[in-house]
């Protein structure tokens, strides 16, 4: 590798309606770009009515690759942590069912890691006073990129949240 090459980051994340979760990341400096698609499921090439369902196993999820040299992983997981509510199962806001789970799916042992950790510490700030951080930590699977007119949607016509 020579001194001009950068290295990326890639991490993902899921906390409700990821038009939200998307515009949350998008504008970070040093994240390089957003993606909203679809992880954690069984179903290959998932669309957005199926995983809707809640039958396909999936979570929607914002990809977020990001230069670790301006934005630290432990910088995004603040911000995962502060755009939702961790406490709420399967859900966020009005939104239910699986596919709102929160849950952080790790590309690595070391976000692993750092991702549990965090989880811990967040369990015992009382932030979320006594309710229970039932947020998901696995290993990330296939990314299925969520259909276009789903990606950079508050960008696209404007918001910032997905109440409904």
């Amino acid at each position: 590798m020579t001194g001009t090459e950068q290295t990326t980051g890639v991490a993902t994340f899921g906390a409700g309606c990821f038009w939200g979760v998307e515009e949350a990341f998008r504008t970070v400096d040093g994240v390089l770009g957003t993606a909203a698609g679809y992880m954690g499921g069984f179903t290959r090439n998932p669309r957005y009515e199926q995983v809707c369902t809640g039958g396909t196993g999936h979570a929607e999820v914002v990809q977020v690759t990001f230069d670790p040299k301006k934005v630290s992983y432990s910088q995004l997981l603040d911000i995962f942590w502060s755009i939702h509510d961790p406490t709420q199962l399967n859900r966020q806001g009005p939104d239910t069912g699986p596919n709102y789970r929160s849950v952080i799916f790790y590309h690595d042992p070391e976000q692993g890691a750092m991702a549990r950790r965090s989880k811990a510490d967040i369990e015992t700030s009382g932030r979320y006073g006594f309710g229970k951080i039932v947020t998901l930590i696995q290993p990330a699977g296939p990314f299925y990129p969520a259909e276009e007119h789903h990606q950079r949607y508050f960008a696209k016509h404007g918001g910032s949240c997905c109440r409904r």
